[in-house]
């Protein structure tokens, strides 16, 4: 028997947090995807510490992410993730990438190529990301850009060489506290 898509996920979503209680908010936020109709969490990864991308001038975020397996379409998986930020204390803000308790974006839906107002299928900055490049080799390492044909491992070697790896560590929450 074959397995489907609808089986084996490659749905990958990254999560963040950067106020409040970034662990509990990404945790709270885990369990509201898994409460959503026709979603289940299927792997996660480690939670990075990393510094803003696009601001600065806030405090570092907890990253990481998680695949899923939902048969519901990429839109209507955006909206139900937008009232999972909205319960965890996200407001919207017209602040372009400024901080929040949580983020939830879809990475990758599969294959999927989408590229409408409202969702970007890949995420348009995934593989300039090292929070999201990180995490995302470490649940699934052999994993190709649908769309660039390219392997994530190529864009994690780009962003060493240009020293974007120092911006995203592993997090140990006994041992180190925020920057």
């Amino acid at each position: 028997m074959n397995m489907t898509d609808e089986q084996t996920g490659g749905i990958y979503l990254g999560l963040g947090s950067n106020l409040g209680d970034r662990e509990e908010n990404i945790q709270r936020a885990l369990e509201g995807i898994s409460r959503l109709p026709g979603c289940a969490v299927l792997s996660r990864s480690s939670l990075y510490r990393s510094e803003p991308w696009g601001r600065p001038d806030q405090p570092w975020f907890l990253n990481m992410v998680c695949e899923i397996r939902t048969n519901r379409d990429a839109l209507s998986l955006l909206h139900d993730f937008k009232g999972v930020e909205r319960a965890i204390g996200r407001e919207p803000s017209p602040v372009r990438w400024g901080p929040r308790p949580i983020d939830i974006d879809i990475i990758l839906y599969r294959d999927l190529n989408l590229d409408t107002a409202e969702l970007k299928i890949p995420h348009r900055y995934c593989t300039e990301r090292v929070f999201v490049v990180k995490p995302l080799l470490e649940i699934a390492p052999e994993i190709i850009h649908p769309v660039l044909g390219e392997p994530f491992r190529k864009f994690l070697e780009i962003l060493i060489q240009r020293g974007e790896a120092r911006s995203c560590l592993p997090y140990h929450p006994t041992k180190q506290r925020t920057p």
